[in-house]
């Protein structure tokens, strides 16, 4: 677990920060406790410093942010008014901009519950929308667990050719298949001991699905060519942007499969539901991609209310295009309002759908304000079902789902867009 030690008065003066890193699973050591190998310090300016310790120098008043050069202590300076921004550049001074950044409640909890689940050696299922940090968290998972020091290797389910996928997971043996002109030992095993990260699972076919799940059952993978299993030991972490119960009803995921990965599900939010983690991931990505610039551009309070105020279809990778850009733009210490810029405006938020009947379930009203979502974002998109997937976080398949669903119920939805969904 990461440690910091703030000095009496930092812990006085910067009350939000300490408790902001205490929630972002930071061990707080007490002031004055003996130093420790690996413990950031926090002190005021003009406190002693520890050396040869990793020290982060806080102070009050005027925006300023110098990251660690040469072995010299980092220094971050600003007001209350700036804590959610400041607390954020504070943390990845410590801790790196590579760790995971939360500020909305939500988000902390869920960060909490990863580590929690970690500590288990138990299969985790995380859903959410594309760009929501579902790597990060199970990375997360991996770092905090029993096997760190074993391999984390990501795949992605979706980006290899089904006829590689099995090879490409289980093995092979030399002269197995048509160009296998040497062995290979396969994903699991090259995970053995360590974390597989399965990503866009649900776009596994099916006959792929049945061997994954004996894998999971058995322990141990057959490599294609070979006779005998060999045994495995990997926690599997597997992540889906659709709904796989939805996948499972519709009959292109299998129900023993689910339940096998579902033995802990987490849930990411779309970012535009969370959000409080805006500031804190922008000042994550500022000081990632700042370079070696001696002082990191500050977002000015305009620049914070115009990230605030997207509705991101692309979450976080599309944040971090944005401040990618920003960064170029901004010549001087201040990233102002004028160098966020978007690849296209906010669309337009949308009234609640009351439901039509006063006897009609929850489930009708639901469904009503979803087909309702899909018209209007259709509308927006001149009827294109791929940007239309895009804005609304879901993929093409669930969207031609959804409209197949609403053609059976006699939604206008259907008959107002038969042209742009059939081109």
């Amino acid at each position: 677990m990461r440690s910091i030690m703030p000095s009496a008065s930092v812990e006085r003066e910067h009350l939000t920060l300490v408790s902001s890193l205490r929630a972002q699973g930071f061990a707080i050591q007490p002031a004055g406790a003996r130093p420790q190998a690996g413990v950031s310090y926090l002190v005021a300016a003009g406190e002693p410093i520890p050396a040869p310790a990793r020290t982060l120098i806080v102070g009050s008043g005027e925006r300023a942010v110098l990251p660690f050069r040469d072995g010299q202590p980092a220094r971050i300076a600003y007001g209350h008014d700036d804590a959610a921004v400041g607390n954020a550049f504070a943390r990845a001074l410590i801790g790196g901009a590579e760790l995971p950044t939360a500020a909305d409640p939500e988000s902390l909890a869920l960060l909490a519950l990863a580590e929690r689940v970690a500590q288990a050696d138990i299969t985790v299922l995380i859903n959410g929308p594309t760009g929501t940090g579902k790597e990060v968290l199970a990375r997360t998972i991996h770092l905090q667990s029993e096997r760190r020091d074993g391999p984390f290797i990501a795949i992605n389910c979706a980006a290899l050719p089904e006829t590689m996928l099995e090879a490409m997971l289980f093995g092979h043996q030399k002269g197995s298949f048509t160009g296998a002109s040497s062995g290979g030992e396969g994903f699991f095993r090259a995970a053995n001991g360590g974390t597989l990260l399965l990503d866009e699972v649900a776009e596994m076919p099916l006959n792929l699905q049945a061997k994954l799940l004996r894998v999971l059952q058995e322990r141990e993978v057959v490599p294609i060519g070979a006779t005998m299993p060999q045994p495995v030991d990997v926690r599997v972490i597997a992540c889906a942007n659709r709904d796989l119960q939805e996948e499972v009803a519709a009959g292109r995921f299998r129900a023993d499969l689910y339940y096998r990965l579902s033995v802990f599900p987490l849930t990411t939010k779309a970012l535009a539901e969370r959000a409080q983690d805006i500031p804190a991931l922008a000042a994550t990505m500022i000081l990632r991609h700042a370079g070696n610039r001696p002082v990191v551009p500050w977002p000015s309070d305009e620049a914070i209310a115009a990230l605030v105020a997207h509705d991101w279809p692309g979450n976080v990778r599309e944040l971090e295009n944005v401040i990618q850009r920003a960064l170029l733009f901004c010549g001087g210490d201040t990233i102002e309002a004028a160098h966020i810029v978007f690849d296209r405006p906010s669309a337009p938020r949308l009234a609640p759908v009351a439901a039509p009947v006063d006897d009609a379930t929850l489930g009708q009203v639901v469904q009503l304000s979803e087909f309702a979502a899909i018209r209007e974002t259709l509308a927006a998109c001149g009827g294109s079902r791929i940007e239309t997937a895009k804005r609304l976080g879901i993929s093409e398949r669930t969207l031609r789902y959804r409209l197949a669903k609403a053609r059976e119920q006699g939604d206008d939805l259907a008959s107002g867009t038969q042209r742009a969904i059939s081109a």
